[in-house]
């Protein structure tokens, strides 16, 4: 134990006078409160390995300057993405949860607030009718004593355990920093809406410019089935060729109702991050169309910035001070617990010559008040093994606090070469589909002239198809991987600021639900400063 608590009290009057003894009992209650220490240990940062710069800080695309990620979104300059992310903070069901676990975290902090205040408060009233035995040897030889009589009491009593090892102290540490925490996982959905949002529209636009794509190599093997069928009716060509037109032609029919099928699920899924039941959303998507573009610089800052941005990374250190916290909260245990217990009442009774009546007289006035403490010595090692178990749940929070760094910065790599590496194959790929455009027209002029067999057209056909989607997923990519990137370095919580964590309509249903005090505030959930200096300066959330 680092430090022992010295209580001193100084008192001029006379020890065995009343005053004195309630003022020194005062003066003792503030300094044991007041000047005590706290066991266990306090929470230190644990050191994490951390990148001085991204491995890709060197291209021309990025820039290591720190940046804004409020609203990163907007750098796709498309209003409808704009609207839908709006709508899912607004709607977003598991948002919601995540707002209302805040508020729960809230309640368990005035719970262990309320522990540092006398624990047992109670009124106690009773009215009874007794009868004694009349072979009681509390009777001995009395006779004509009244057997049988009433009693009335009314009193209040009141317990208080001194925070002497900072038990409750340690207890409302760590219910801050779960608000905190609370507050980061908040913060962390939040993050990942944003970032599903835009990665489900990218997919549904992506999805649309493929279904395009297939819809126009319906149309030209199509024409390429109807020459084969006028050579084939010519006699200039064999039936195969027809049928090697028609199989391509119904192939790609069939892709048109697979895209299909995947635009439907994408849409389904947007819904749901909408807070909405499945619908066709045209309404919603309508204003724009194609795969959104991108900015030619992402600004990506440095390694050290996600320390302070992302919420997982903030809510993985929460977590680790409330566990510290909970060791402190076991330790407690192994030092004797000092308590303060009085109580204080009216009683009387009608034996004899006393009557019920009384009970509202200064003379039936009864109680108790002194100090008391209680030492579990033989514990059998409970309380060691408590502590124990403890601090290796502390020391497992640190562990995963590191590692949580540790992928965050894999998350940014890879989000980041991702992006870049896709802008690149975009170039090639817009070479490699023109290029098959033209082989294509080659082929069937060929074919038409009878220099080639539609075994050319068809393989032209087939590359053309290929190549036109490699580039539509490609240029899909470019988005997606700037979206990854966005959440992997933590940007898009700070949308929230300035706003409750759950809707209007929700804080009225629980208000008139439960008496919430004003515990359902943005200012009841600020963020603590978990400065110990202010634990026993809070008042009871009544």
């Amino acid at each position: 134990m680092a430090n022992v608590c010295n209580a001193k009290a100084v008192s001029t009057l006379h020890p065995f006078r009343r005053s004195a003894r309630i003022r020194h009992a005062l003066l003792l209650v503030i300094t044991l409160l007041t000047g005590c220490t706290m066991v266990g240990p306090d929470f230190l940062r644990p050191s994490t390995k951390l990148s001085d710069q991204w491995l890709e800080a060197d291209d021309h695309r990025v820039e290591t300057s720190p940046a804004v990620y409020r609203a990163w979104w907007k750098a796709f300059n498309d209003p409808v993405l704009e609207n839908l992310i709006q709508t899912a903070y607004q709607q977003n069901l598991p948002l919601r949860i995540a707002g209302v676990r805040v508020f729960e975290a809230r309640a368990q902090l005035g719970i262990a607030i309320g522990e540092l205040f006398p624990q047992a408060q109670q009124a106690l009233g009773s009215a009874n009718f007794n009868r004694i035995s009349e072979t009681s040897p509390q009777l001995g030889a009395g006779a004509g004593i009244d057997l049988s009589y009433m009693q009335a009491q009314l009193g209040v009593g009141a317990s208080w355990e001194l925070d002497f090892w900072g038990r409750y102290r340690r207890a409302i540490e760590s219910a801050d920093a779960g608000l905190l925490s609370s507050i980061a996982a908040y913060d962390s959905v939040l993050v990942t809406l944003t970032a599903d949002v835009s990665s489900t529209y990218v997919l549904i636009r992506t999805t649309e410019a493929l279904l395009r794509i297939a819809k126009e190599n319906v149309e030209i093997q199509k024409e390429s089935l109807k020459i084969a069928r006028a050579r084939f009716e010519g006699g200039v060509t064999s039936d195969r060729d027809v049928q090697q037109a028609l199989a391509e032609l119904k192939n790609t029919e069939a892709t048109v109702f697979q895209l299909n099928t995947q635009l439907r699920q994408a849409k389904n899924a947007l819904c749901t991050l909408l807070g909405l039941p499945p619908s066709h959303l045209d309404d919603v998507l309508s204003g724009t169309c194609g795969i959104p573009k991108v900015p030619s610089l992402v600004a990506v800052g440095i390694p050290a910035d996600l320390l302070r941005r992302r919420p997982d990374i903030r809510r993985a250190e929460y977590q680790a001070v409330a566990q510290c916290a909970q060791i402190g909260v076991a330790k407690a245990d192994l030092y004797p617990a000092f308590s303060l217990s009085g109580n204080f009442g009216l009683l009387s009774s009608d034996l004899g010559q006393f009557q019920l009546g009384d009970l509202t007289s200064w003379k039936s006035r009864t109680g108790s008040v002194g100090p008391a403490f209680q030492w579990n010595l033989l514990n059998y090692g409970q309380i060691t093994n408590q502590v124990r178990f403890q601090d290796a749940k502390f020391q497992e929070a640190l562990v995963s606090y590191q590692n949580i760094v540790l992928q965050a910065q894999q998350e940014v790599e890879n989000g980041l070469i991702s992006f870049l590496n896709a802008q690149g194959e975009v170039g090639s790929l817009t070479e490699a589909a023109q290029a098959a455009m033209k082989s294509v027209d080659l082929a069937m002029i060929q074919y038409t002239e009878g220099i080639t067999d539609f075994t050319t057209v068809l393989t032209a056909q087939q590359n053309l198809l290929r190549y036109q989607n490699s580039l539509a997923n490609s240029e899909g990519a470019v988005p997606q991987g700037l979206i990854s990137l966005y959440r992997a370095l933590g940007g898009g919580w700070e949308i929230r600021e300035g706003h409750n964590f759950i809707p209007v309509e929700i804080t009225e249903t629980m208000e008139q639900r439960t008496d919430w005090g004003k515990l359902l505030t943005p200012a009841a959930v600020e963020p603590p400063t978990l400065d110990k200096r202010d634990l026993l300066l809070r008042t009871p959330d009544w």
